[in-house]
């Protein structure tokens, strides 16, 4: 039996169980669904959003790639963004990264990677603003963890520069977004930053007063 095929069984075995438990559970998902929270993280298969949270399919709408970015550029996170506020109306969006990641340990070396070398480069930025405080730490583990915490901040900051947040702030005072990491070590979350409508951005140049 090859690998992919065990993935349709245990997907047949779970349908069966979950309507056996639940003979509602997927009348329930076939009507709109309307999670509280969009979840923005990183393409590593070992941090799956909903098992860390123990949340239920129609609970988080997800978004993933490499190190949990949000580039002004990137259409499809941008898509992403917009249908997550303006049409589900979520009410949180988080975005997690987590300790160890292996797209922010990249960003840190001179080695180059082709293609993605263009998307590393978002977090070598992120470095390069930082580089007094994180050359003053004296671990190269401690300064990999320190700038993903950086980096997830910084991408809670772009999330709250983007016009598409900035109006839905205007008409409903949310989503409150929060940044969070993930580690690996003890499966636990730690929140590190949030950013709630009213709130002053870090330059007001990033502040958008005609948006249509």
């Amino acid at each position: 039996m090859q690998t992919y095929e065990k993935l349709l069984l245990a997907n047949k075995e779970w349908a069966h169980k979950k309507n056996a438990e639940e003979p509602e559970f997927f009348d329930r998902l076939l009507k709109v669904q309307r999670p509280d929270f969009l979840w923005i993280g990183c393409s590593d298969s070992r941090v799956p959003p909903d098992v860390i949270t123990q949340t239920q399919p129609g609970q988080i709408f997800i978004h993933r790639n490499v190190a949990n970015l949000v580039i002004h550029t990137d259409l499809n996170v941008l898509s992403v963004l917009q249908y997550a506020v303006e049409v589900l109306k979520v009410k949180h969006i988080i975005v997690c990264g987590h300790y160890g990641c292996g797209g922010v340990r990249a960003a840190m070396t001179r080695h180059s990677f082709g293609l993605i070398n263009k998307w590393l480069r978002h977090i070598k930025d992120i470095y390069h603003l930082n580089q007094a405080e994180l050359k003053a730490i004296s671990t190269d583990e401690g300064r990999l963890n320190r700038l993903i915490e950086l980096n997830i901040i910084q991408q809670v900051n772009n999330l709250a520069e983007t016009s598409i947040v900035q109006r839905e702030w205007q008409k409903r005072d949310a989503p409150q977004i929060h940044g969070w990491v993930y580690d690996l070590s003890n499966g636990i979350i730690k929140p590190l930053v949030e950013i709630s409508a009213g709130q002053p951005l870090n330059d007001d140049i990033y502040q958008y007063d005609n948006i249509i």
